[in-house]
Formats: structure tokens, C-alpha cells, sequence
């Protein structure tokens, strides 16, 4: 397992559109994943320890960011046939158990990663009203383990600051998490 951390946020770089299913097949957009605020973008999967350690507090985030008028989407963008945990019917396990309140979308091609330059998971992408990017960074200290319950919400500051004023904060500290697992491309 290759841990990766994001780079910069490269501030006002546009979203980019996609049309993605969700494991029952519906298929999603970036316009129709998007809040009246803003959009957080996030690539995460089942098996990375980084996302298991996280998983409770994102859901907590992203259902105090509606509040703000902020929305998110998830992106699964490991070669799933390298890990059954990441299946589409695991998937669809995960987002009931944990009650995501955001679409959990199929990258298969992994195109849409690649087009975000997406590098690990978790990989977050928060974007203001005009989906200007705004946030690259962490969700909290929280490493592979869960961190203690009195940490800074960075990503939850960081968004709710977007939400208010379109612009997130010029100090950030990057994401860490595993490797996006890439499709074999020599086949």
C-alpha cells in the first residue's frame, strides 16, 4: 500500500463535468451533485484504512454542510477488480450502513479521477458557488486511525468559510491516504 498526499490547492481551477452511475445505475452530474454554495468532490473507496478511519465524520460534515448550502458527491475510482471490498455491491452496502447523504458514484474508466488529478483516497475537492476550486486539503488529523474527538475540522471550516464568503482558507494541510488503484494499462 503506497501512501500519497494531495498536492496544493490550485485555487479557481473549474470543476470538471462528469456522468457517472451509482451502483443501482442512475447515472449523476456535476450540475446535479452541485448546492446552492458549493460542491465537495470527494474520491474515496471501501478498503483504504485512511477512509474507514474517517468514514463517521464525513457523513457528520457533509450533513452539517446542507445546512450551509453545500453538497457532495463521492467518487470510487479504484480498479475495483483488485479489490472486491470496492465492488459496486460493496459500495452500495457502505453508503446504507453508514447513510451517506451524497451520491456514491463509479469511476470505472477512471477518467474522471485522472481529469481531477485525483491521487489518493481520501482525495477532497471543494469547490465554491461558481465550482471554483477552493479546498484540497484534509478532513482532520486523522491518519489511519480515527483521531481523538477533539481535533480541528478542517475540511468543515474550510467549506463553511467557502460557503460564506467563495473562498477558502490560503493555509491548508493535504490530504494523506492510499494510492487511487489504477487499471492496468498495459492490457
Amino acid at each position: 500500500m503506497v501512501s500519497l498526499e494531495t498536492p496544493v490547492c490550485d485555487f479557481n481551477l473549474p470543476a470538471v463535468d462528469f456522468s457517472l452511475p451509482d451502483p443501482d445505475g442512475k447515472l449523476w452530474s456535476l450540475a446535479e451533485c452541485k448546492g446552492e454554495k458549493g460542491l465537495l468532490v470527494m474520491f474515496i473507496c471501501n478498503h483504504c484504512p485512511y477512509v474507514k478511519a474517517i468514514q463517521k465524520r464525513l457523513v457528520r460534515d457533509a450533513q452539517e454542510l446542507l445546512k450551509y448550502g453545500l453538497k457532495c458527491v463521492a467518487i470510487m475510482s479504484n480498479d475495483a477488480s483488485m479489490y472486491e471490498e470496492d465492488s459496486p455491491e460493496n459500495m452500495k452496502k457502505i453508503a446504507e450502513q453508514f447513510a451517506f447523504p451524497f451520491p456514491y458514484l463509479i469511476d470505472e474508466s477512471q477518467a474522471v479521477a485522472k481529469a481531477y488529478g485525483a491521487v489518493c483516497t481520501p482525495d477532497f475537492f471543494g469547490y465554491n458557488s461558481n465550482l471554483k476550486l477552493q479546498y484540497r486539503g484534509r478532513l482532520d488529523a486523522s491518519r489511519k486511525e480515527t483521531a481523538e474527538g477533539d481535533v480541528r475540522r478542517d475540511l468543515f471550516e474550510a467549506m463553511k468559510q467557502v460557503a460564506q464568503t467563495g473562498h477558502g482558507p490560503k493555509e491548508q494541510i493535504p490530504s494523506m491516504g492510499c494510492s487511487i488503484k489504477w487499471l492496468d494499462e498495459s492490457e
